[in-house]
């Protein structure tokens, strides 16, 4: 994966709230998981909901949001090593994804996309899902229309799950704006009152969900070269073969049985909530193949 040096990074698809300062590197990572200690504790915790899209959050009341300081982001990404920083390069995936959908959902769905910011955060946020912490992974809170991520979510995602490929990171961020064009469809609410009258398969329904995220992460992966800053500079130089296989292998390592293989816990399909590790391969690569999202209709499929 190369990126374009002279791709503009809009930072206002960004809303920085890690505290002055912000930080463009991974740091130390955090503990996750409350009281469990540990690598069990922390895939136990990550289990819940991993890149998940935040819907494990709809238990917790409403809360406020918050307005974050872009201040320093913005000078870090306006300078000329500014790839080389962490939480620049994620700013520009965020404005590739959305440059695919801008132009993907009218098309394909015709819809028009509504923008969704990214909000960079450090161990505790406030949300319109509620409070989360970092133990939570990264997520799509339905409620205010917003992705979440702690940065150094990619420390434990290569330590901790064995998933160290930088495009890793674009898949993670591509799979939960999939979650946003879920909700901006109405599919994320059709499904929800799915599961009020069809308690017993609520969980099958959130696979279906999730494998449909994992779908549209992979048009995107199809489609990234094509994207493009407000100026016309393509935000992609290339994606080769191994950077797509490096989100497989992402998609692998997060699937519900391997999560539970590592923690030492028995697979039970009945608590699978994201899929299996063949399921979100087998979706991301009916994306990736095809490029066109209204392939990825998981609720049709017997698959």
């Amino acid at each position: 994966m190369e990126l374009n040096e002279n791709a503009r990074i809009d930072t206002s698809q960004v809303d920085d709230r890690r505290g002055s300062g912000g930080g463009g590197g991974i740091g130390i990572p955090i503990p996750i998981g409350g009281g469990r200690g540990g690598i069990v504790g922390i895939i136990i915790a990550v289990l819940v909901a991993l890149v998940g899209g935040g819907f494990g959050l709809n238990a917790m009341n409403g809360g406020g949001s918050e307005q974050g300081d872009n201040t320093a982001l913005e000078q870090r990404c306006s300078a000329q090593d500014a790839l080389k920083q962490l939480d620049c390069r994620n700013t520009l995936y965020v404005n590739s994804i959305q440059a695919y959908w801008r132009t993907a959902m009218p098309e394909v769905f015709g819809e028009q996309y509504q923008p969704s910011k990214t909000v960079f955060f450090s161990q505790n946020v406030n949300t319109g899902c509620g409070q989360a912490d970092s133990g939570v992974g990264p997520f799509y809170c339905p409620a205010d229309d917003l992705v979440y991520i702690d940065l150094t979510f990619y420390r434990l995602l290569a330590d901790q799950l064995g998933a160290p490929g930088e495009f890793a990171q674009p898949y993670v961020l591509a799979h939960e704006y999939g979650h946003h064009v879920q909700d901006l469809l109405g599919t994320e609410a059709q499904m929800r009152r799915q599961q009020q009258r069809d308690p017993a398969n609520a969980n099958e329904l959130s696979v279906k969900l999730e494998l449909q995220a994992d779908c549209y992460a992979g048009a995107w992966a199809k489609n990234a070269t094509g994207t493009s800053d407000e100026g016309g500079q393509k935000i992609f130089k290339g994606i080769t073969e191994q950077d797509i296989q490096q989100a497989i292998d992402t998609a692998e390592k997060i699937g519900d049985d391997a999560i539970q293989k590592r923690a030492g816990r028995p697979v039970n399909p009945d608590e699978f909530t994201h899929g299996t590790s063949a399921q979100r391969r087998q979706w991301f690569t009916q994306g990736y193949s095809t490029g066109d999202p209204k392939s990825c209709d998981t609720f049709g499929s017997t698959r």
